[in-house]
């Protein structure tokens, strides 16, 4: 019998890496316990590179989860599949374990969830793999943090994850003071950043596009008449980036990213306009792609933050405060997608389901396995 018996195919490991970087995570961790190679291969900083290069590349966001917060019953945070809520009527939210609780989302990049808790603390987590990371304190020396903004990203050049934290004490009514520190993970430190212009921050979260994090930038927390300024991850350099030439009178603007682009949902009379800078850095680039009517969707009246993600097809998920609605430029319409198991939520951002970790020292021993 022993005589008879074939030997096992083999297959290259090349098509093994190719065959598991295409399945989702949850498979993915259960077949680290197939055998010593395998989990040295789903383990290594490697793979999960090519595992996340291969799901960012999917374009009907079939590996990508919207995360948002609920306040219905509790404060808890809840995710659905992004791939419904797009191309489904209805999708059912699950609730996600998180480490912490009494939390702000500050933002989401390469399956990494930065989250402050009462903008005291930081964590990076992974809710995919469930791994999470508290920062070092950042070593602020002002007297008194009267605001903050914070912003959350990759810097490609260096491969790694920074946090940048925007500190202001308001000594007086006509003077400030700014701090601005930037966290690597690699390190593990804070470092101050001298070039940055006074003022503060309208929005408290940074929008990152093209390796750089975003604010809208005024003389104070309630100006509406504000610049974009920008900060290089790479270059840990501040610069402005000019807005669209609009032809109204502004009421409100709200700084976003839409498909990779920089974005601007302005508001004037019973209108919302959506700008997008679709060559990042040319001022030339900024294009109108929608124009919306109050008078026909009420709903959407002082009701969203900023566009979430735009479809395939060109349909826009926005987020209205308590619900999303999915507006199609092409005919002019919102549809509700009904989210059950949602409660009263917001703080709607998407990520990509990932292998990446927020712990350098597990990543190096992974590395070394």
């Amino acid at each position: 019998m022993a005589q008879d018996s074939k030997p096992q195919p083999f297959i290259p490991h090349e098509i093994v890496v190719k065959i598991l970087s295409r399945l989702p995570v949850k498979s993915l961790l259960q077949l680290r316990c197939v055998s010593k190679l395998w989990r040295s291969l789903i383990s290594s900083p490697q793979f999960a590179k090519t595992h996340l290069d291969v799901s960012s590349k999917n374009k009907d966001y079939a590996k990508h989860r919207l995360i948002f917060i609920s306040a219905c019953y509790r404060y808890c945070l809840k995710t659905c599949s992004l791939q419904s809520m797009l191309y489904e009527p209805s999708v059912t939210a699950i609730d996600v374990e998180c480490p912490i609780s009494e939390y702000s989302l500050v933002g989401c990049c390469n399956g990494l969830v930065c989250i402050a808790v009462n903008y005291e603390s930081i964590f990076l987590w992974n809710p995919s793999t469930r791994e999470s990371k508290k920062l070092t304190d950042y070593g602020v020396t002002l007297k008194n943090i009267d605001s903050i903004a914070l912003g959350f990203g990759y810097d490609e050049s260096s491969d790694d994850y920074k946090v940048v934290g925007i500190f202001v004490d308001w000594c007086n009514w006509d003077s400030y003071e700014n701090d601005v520190q930037v966290y690597s993970l690699r390190t593990d430190t804070w470092k101050r950043i001298e070039q940055f212009p006074g003022g503060t921050s309208v929005d408290f979260r940074g929008k990152l596009a093209s390796g750089a994090l975003h604010w809208a930038w005024g003389s104070d927390m309630q100006s509406t008449d504000w610049v974009i300024v920008s900060l290089d991850l790479a270059k840990e350099m501040s610069r402005t980036i000019a807005q669209p030439n609009y032809v109204n009178d502004e009421f409100s603007s709200m700084l976003g990213v839409l498909g990779e682009c920089l974005c601007i949902l302005r508001q004037y009379g019973n209108f919302a306009e959506l700008w997008v800078m679709k060559e990042y850095g040319k001022s030339d680039s900024w294009s109108k792609i929608a124009t919306m009517s109050y008078s026909m969707f009420p709903k959407l009246r002082n009701q969203y933050d900023t566009p979430i993600c735009i479809s395939e097809d060109g349909k826009i998920l926005l987020s209205m405060r308590r619900e999303v609605g999915l507006y199609n430029p092409k005919d002019n319409t919102v549809e509700y997608p009904e989210v059950h198991n949602s409660g009263a939520c917001f703080e709607h951002m998407t990520y990509v389901e990932s292998l990446v970790s927020p712990n350098v020292d597990k990543g190096a021993e992974r590395q070394q396995q």
